[in-house]
């Protein structure tokens, strides 16, 4: 098996010669080549540029055996396309120079073809495919609704999200409106990825987890679903991530996707236990990664690895994204790691004689020293 396969073999619960690894934000801001770009262009210019967005899609890919690339491209793109004015602006991040406040302002929202509005991603997509040649598959994204939603009402990020919970509860038609135009183009915008080429696909609610299960289902979980529904007309398997989501994993696997994304927060086993026969993707904490020595990566992934082992369907990635102070030096031991810790026959597993007995024996030893 190679790197061709053994995501997508993942994804579906299927045997993989080992586990499959891809990182949230791989393609970015701890890479030299990326940095390079940034400084002679805005970050909405390579973005909204498909080659320089392809070129940046695949630099992680040429620099690391990662086993999945994902396009290079933002979240808020979508609901600048739908009519909201976007900026990022240095030291505080993206803003929305005239956010949502009532439901005068949900009205004004362009109902948009993101094959047109938002044709540079696609065009991306396209691209990517082509560069890559089938050595990993590609994955395209998009924002959840909610997270989305909280965004264009913050107008920008925020630490709590006071005022898109206060217009979720105080202007509840407004919010169903909002959530109802956005789950539509969400949906729209997946499907278009996969019709041009992308594999699989995710959908990041970075921020859903500041409700609570019962918010959930009435302001959040509908139009998830209904997104993810537009989205699986293209048969790509998609990745439902959230962070902060440890009490909302079942409804989260309840609103869709064959892979539910697991954060650093949460314990993988116990979430893997509670979801059942599902997918999983997680969940090394950034952190480890960035400020972690070699010895300190290998052990924690160690330690994930082996509380999983024997479970199909795992696809290690991060908690959260990348930080930016990431040494790539960190990821490609990371990589390297994964492959060979879980490369093992699996059938060999009783056998006090196989590679991953041996393996698992080794770790066994790190752990109580």
């Amino acid at each position: 098996m190679s790197r061709t396969d053994r995501f997508l073999k993942a994804c579906k619960r299927e045997p993989t010669d080992c586990t499959p690894i891809w990182l949230m934000r791989q393609a970015g801001r701890y890479m030299p080549e990326y940095r390079a770009l940034r400084e002679e262009h805005t970050i909405l210019e390579l973005i909204k540029s498909p080659e320089m967005a392809a070129e940046v899609t695949l630099q992680p890919i040429e620099a690391f055996e990662l086993d999945a690339a994902i396009i290079f491209a933002d979240i808020l793109t979508v609901p600048e396309a739908m009519g909201l004015e976007l900026e990022f602006v240095s030291g505080e991040g993206p803003i929305f120079h005239n956010p949502i406040g009532s439901s005068a302002d949900v009205e004004k929202l362009r109902s948009i073809d993101p094959r047109e509005y938002l044709d540079f991603t696609i065009k991306a997509v396209k691209l990517a495919r082509a560069a890559l040649a089938g050595r990993v598959p590609l994955i395209g994204f998009s924002g959840a609704p909610f997270t989305l939603a909280c965004y264009a009402i913050e107008g920008g990020s925020s630490r709590d999200f006071t005022k898109a919970k206060a217009f979720m509860h105080d202007q509840p038609s407004a919010w169903h409106m909002l959530m109802e135009r956005l789950s539509n183009v969400v949906g729209e915008y997946l499907l278009a990825q996969a019709e041009a080429g992308a594999q699989a696909l995710q959908l990041f609610d970075s921020w859903v987890g500041h409700v609570t299960p019962e918010e959930y289902a009435e302001f959040v979980m509908p139009y998830s679903a209904e997104a993810i529904r537009q989205a699986k007309q293209s048969k790509a398997p998609l990745i439902h991530f959230g962070t902060g989501t440890g009490s909302l994993l079942p409804q989260m696997k309840e609103a869709g996707g064959d892979v539910i994304g697991v954060d650093s927060e949460t314990d993988l086993v116990a979430a893997w236990d509670e979801l059942g026969k599902v997918a999983v993707q997680g969940n090394l904490d950034p952190k480890v990664l960035a400020e972690g020595s070699i010895a300190d990566i290998r052990k924690e992934a160690g330690r994930i690895l082996f509380n999983v082992s024997g479970r199909k369907g795992h696809i290690f990635n991060l908690g959260h994204g990348a930080r930016k102070d990431t040494p790539p030096e960190n990821v490609a031991a990371l990589v390297d790691f994964v492959h060979k810790y879980t490369s093992a026959d699996p059938e060999d597993d009783g056998n006090e004689d196989s590679e991953a007995h041996k393996r698992r024996s080794r770790f066994d030893e790190d752990e109580n020293e």
